[in-house]
C-alpha cells in the first residue's frame, strides 16, 4: 500500500513539473511544447543522471587501482561534466528546443536561472579547477583556512601552549572531490563537505612531510639554573626514537618565580600531539630528578 502511495506521489510530481515546464517554455520561448515531450525530457534527465553517476563511480573504483585515486577522480569529474552537458542537450531536443533558440529566445529566463545557479555553477567550475591544478591529492592530510589567512593568538589557559599563534582552519584527510564538494575526514573523525568555491580561494597546508617541527614550552622554577637544566634536558630528549635532529632548547621568558623554555624538535610523522606528549613527560621526569638531587645535596650539606 505504501509503495502504491509513493508511486502515485512520484507520478503526480512528474506530471505537475511537466505541466509547469510546458507553460513556462511555451510562454518564454514562444514555441509549441507538449506535456508528452516534457515527460520524455524528464525521463531522459533522470535516467541520464543515474547512469552517469554509476559510470563515474565505477571509474573511481576500477581506475583508482591503475592510475591512482586522484587521476581516477579527474576522469570521473570530466565524465560527469560531459555527461550532464549531453543530458541537457538531449532534454532540450526532446522538447523540440534548439540550444541556440534557448540561448537567444530565453535571455530574461536565462538571466534569472543564471543568477539562481550562480553558487552551484561556481562550485562546479571550482571543482574542475581543483582537479586541473591539483593543489592536493586524494588521501593527503591538509589544513584548510580562509578568510583571508589570518592567525589567532592563544588567549586561554594553559597560557604556554606550544604555538605562538593558531591557524583558524580545519585539518583532515581528503576523501573525495566531486563537482560540488570536497570531502574531508577531519582529525576528529568527522566527515566534512566543503563547497568547491570556498576550497578554490582557501589557503591549503599539505602535510605530506616526513618530519615536522614540534615546539614545546615548559615553565621551570627559577631556583634551577638553566645553564645546568638545559644540557641535561637536551641529553634526555635526544634519546627519543622519533627525533630526526638534536633538539634546540632556549629560554624564552620569565615570570615572578619561573622561567619559560622552548624545546624545538624535528619529529617523524605529520602530527604534533604524540611527540609533544612524550617530550613533556621527559621534561617533567627530568625536572623532578634534578629537584630531588638538589634536595638531597641540601640535606647532606646540613
Amino acid at each position: 500500500m505504501n509503495r502504491l502511495v509513493t508511486l502515485f506521489i512520484i507520478l503526480f510530481v512528474v506530471v505537475g513539473v511537466a505541466v509547469a515546464t510546458t507553460v513556462i517554455l511555451s510562454a518564454v520561448l514562444h514555441i509549441s511544447v507538449t506535456i508528452t515531450s516534457v515527460i520524455n525530457a524528464i525521463l531522459i534527465g533522470v535516467v541520464g543522471v543515474i547512469s552517469i553517476n554509476i559510470i563515474s563511480r565505477i571509474i573511481k573504483l576500477r581506475a583508482g587501482n591503475i592510475v591512482g585515486r586522484t587521476t581516477a577522480e579527474s576522469l570521473s569529474l570530466v565524465i560527469q561534466f560531459i555527461g550532464y552537458t549531453i543530458i541537457v542537450i538531449l532534454a532540450l531536443t526532446a522538447v523540440h528546443v534548439a540550444v541556440t533558440s534557448a540561448l537567444i529566445g530565453g535571455t530574461v529566463f536565462g538571466l534569472v536561472i543564471g543568477l539562481a545557479l550562480q553558487t552551484p555553477l561556481s562550485n562546479v567550475f571550482s571543482g574542475i579547477f581543483l582537479i586541473l591544478s591539483r593543489p592536493f591529492n586524494i588521501g593527503d592530510r591538509v589544513t584548510i583556512t580562509t578568510w583571508q589567512y589570518g592567525l589567532l593568538a592563544p588567549t586561554y589557559p594553559p597560557k604556554f601552549w606550544s604555538n605562538d599563534f593558531l591557524i583558524p582552519g580545519y585539518t583532515g584527510i581528503i576523501q573525495d572531490i566531486n563537482l560540488m564538494y570536497t570531502t574531508i575526514l577531519t582529525d576528529e573523525n568527522v566527515v566534512m563537505k566543503i563547497p568547491n568555491n570556498i576550497m578554490i580561494q582557501a589557503a591549503i597546508f599539505v602535510h605530506n612531510e616526513e618530519y615536522r617541527l614540534v615546539r614545546t614550552k615548559y615553565e621551570i622554577p627559577k631556583d634551577l639554573d638553566p645553564d645546568y637544566v638545559i644540557p641535561v634536558l637536551k641529553e634526555k630528549i635526544s634519546k627519543l626514537s622519533f627525533l630526526v635532529k638534536e633538539p634546540e632548547i632556549k629560554v624564552l621568558d620569565t615570570t615572578l618565580n619561573t622561567y619559560v623554555i622552548s624545546v624545538d624538535t624535528y619529529c617523524k610523522g605529520q602530527y604534533e600531539e604524540p611527540p609533544r606528549s612524550e617530550i613533556i613527560k621527559v621534561i617533567m621526569k627530568t625536572i623532578k630528578e634534578i629537584q630531588s638531587v638538589k634536595v638531597n645535596e641540601k640535606n647532606s650539606s646540613h
